[in-house]
């Protein structure tokens, strides 16, 4: 593939960089909200209130740019299936996040991608490739040295960070679909109302919604808004540069979150989960190398 294919403009490298920054801090200050809220709020009721929140947004900006009218049900089934995943996920996402070291959930939640590529063939009927399934094993074995698992008495946390990367990757599969037929506002739409809807179903089930304490309110509209902050500035930034350019910069969330653990839990970043994310970032960095000589060959 010719070098200009992969390398964009510096000026467009800037803007991706900068765009990148935005969802790698809105990323990181809901892990950050999360801890705050997790010993007033569970995992459900959190998903409520931010997808309340979500929904608030989306109608307000959707106005304001005239695409409410793009909201369609004619992928509703997909609708479904994605934010089943994506439920799933970001509430063991946020209760990994109260039981494990921050960076070690990140490095963890890293391996997203290559879930996807052992998803893709099941649920979208896509060929399985030896560069995928190279990448897919190197990923594996840096999940090992990151969660150092005992076998013999597996820890549930660690279950469930793996557990969140597997219901994005399961996500991001169906997104992958959607996009070729709704648009962003329709996409956003139906994540946060459908998901309103799991969560109050899930958080209602022991007969009892816990309301926010006023101190809690500012956390809730962090985790509220920065989901969607943190994905439009990714889209913005692939809109700038390839992904195999811009997805390496999220993993400068890696050493901004073990800063924020250290200084705010006293956590320590323990060279195994630095050198498990390192591979898992490899084994990224090849099987998207490999998507891209192939889909050059192709073209």
């Amino acid at each position: 593939m010719p070098q200009s294919q992969i390398l964009p403009a510096p000026t467009d490298l800037l803007r991706a960089a900068l765009w990148m920054m935005g969802s790698v801090a809105s990323f990181s200050s809901m892990a950050v909200a999360a801890r705050a809220l997790s010993s007033d709020l569970d995992t459900f009721e959190m998903m409520l209130y931010r997808s309340i929140i979500g929904i608030g947004l989306v109608v307000l900006v959707g106005g304001g740019a005239g695409t409410l009218r793009q909201i369609s049900v004619r992928s509703f089934h997909l609708q479904l299936l994605r934010n089943m995943f994506h439920f799933t996920g970001q509430n063991l996402w946020f209760w990994a996040i109260t039981m494990l070291p921050l960076a070690q959930v990140v490095a963890l939640e890293f391996t997203s991608p290559l879930w996807v590529i052992l998803l893709a063939p099941l649920l979208l009927g896509e060929r399985i490739t030896r560069a995928r399934v190279g990448a897919a094993a190197l990923g594996f074995v840096g999940i090992l040295i990151v969660a150092r698992p005992d076998f013999r008495a597996l820890d549930p946390a660690i279950l469930a960070a793996a557990g969140a990367a597997v219901g994005f990757a399961g996500s991001a599969v169906f997104t992958k679909v959607l996009t070729r037929s709704e648009s962003i506002t329709c996409i956003l739409f139906w994540l946060v109302g459908l998901q309103a809807v799991f969560a109050l179903v899930m958080a209602g089930m022991d007969g009892a919604i816990a309301w926010p304490r006023p101190e809690n309110w500012p956390w809730i509209a962090v985790i509220g808004a920065a989901g969607l902050v943190a994905h439009f500035c990714l889209t913005r930034a692939l809109g700038h540069a390839p992904a195999l350019v811009v997805i390496p910069m999220d993993f400068i969330r890696l050493p901004l979150i073990a800063l924020i653990g250290a200084v705010l839990y006293s956590e320590s970043l323990e060279w195994p989960v630095l050198l498990g994310a390192l591979i898992i970032l490899t084994a990224n960095l090849l099987n998207m190398r490999a998507e891209a000589r192939r889909k050059g060959r192709t073209t």
